[in-house]
């Protein structure tokens, strides 16, 4: 993503996703790096276009020295963009993966209840819901860990964790804050590949090089079965009309996804036409 135009269009594209409402308070959990730093200067564009307000939110995991200079650059940020910071810090304890997420979940609902916050917003981007999947497939998880990070869950009655990134490379993340010329900071124990995220995340790196798309197919995966496990209309005719194609053909491994999906599509919205699933092989919506 190079030049203005670009991130433009990413900042336009977020506020359409988060359509923010006036008056209401956006909180966007700000750990310091480039993801979540990206995070709030787009959620402060779309507060602008909403007549929204944006407050960062920082959780002091209090685990390394440079906790807290991490924090000074959240706050920095947070000048920067002409937003009130809010910090929490966690308690000692044990530093695994689960407690630490625990807590920092329990700390931003704290602090999204003290500024009168119904939404907040997580940086987790496209890489992000690739480590998820496959995560999960590792542990032998079933529909529901197939369907990686949902892009919105409720945590209470009064507030939901929302995901405007999901769709986004980090690497375009990356290069907004460079545009918006704001500091960040590079977490050392992303390095450390005794946490499985970051060994999963190590691997990745070169399993890009030999499949091209890897992270959109894993999202697309992600998608499917979240739309067949929520039982959306689309996912049972995209199912039906697999089950149909196998009646009536057998092998038909190469109809696309995206072929498929738009065939459904067309027969949700009642519009009749003609769509090609593959050379010589085309689905006929009429009207009934």
């Amino acid at each position: 993503m190079r030049g203005a135009h670009r991130e433009r269009a990413l900042e336009r594209a977020l506020a359409e996703s988060v359509q923010a409402r006036p008056g209401e308070v956006l909180v966007a959990a700000v750990s310091g790096g480039s993801d979540s730093v990206a995070l709030a200067a787009l959620l402060e564009r779309a507060a602008q276009a909403g007549g929204a307000r944006l407050v960062v939110a920082h959780v002091n995991h209090a685990t390394r020295a440079g906790s807290w200079q991490d924090e000074g650059v959240v706050l920095a940020v947070g000048s920067q963009l002409g937003a009130r910071v809010v910090v929490a810090e966690l308690e000692p304890g044990p530093t695994s993966e689960a407690r630490l997420r625990r807590a920092r979940y329990a700390a931003l609902t704290g602090l999204a209840r003290a500024v009168a916050g119904r939404r907040l917003f997580t940086a987790h981007h496209a890489e992000d819901q690739t480590e998820t999947v496959l995560l999960a497939l590792f542990r032998g998880t079933g529909p529901s860990g197939l369907a990686g990070i949902p892009p919105v869950r409720r945590l209470n009655r009064e507030l939901s964790v929302e995901r405007p990134l999901l769709g986004i490379a980090k690497a375009d993340l990356a290069e907004y804050v460079a545009f918006r010329r704001l500091p960040a900071v590079v977490d050392p124990t992303n390095a450390d590949l005794g946490y499985r995220r970051n060994a999963v995340r190590a691997a990745l790196v070169e399993l890009r090089h030999s499949f091209s798309g890897l992270d959109e197919a894993v999202a697309r995966c992600a998608a499917i079965a979240a739309a067949e496990r929520a039982g959306i209309e689309r996912a049972r005719l995209r199912r039906h009309l697999r089950q149909e194609l196998g009646a009536v053909l057998g092998e038909h491994r190469d109809v696309s996804f995206e072929h498929l999906d738009a065939a459904a599509r067309g027969i949700e919205a009642g519009r009749p036409g003609r769509h090609f699933l593959r050379p010589g092989l085309a689905l006929v919506v009429e009207r009934p």
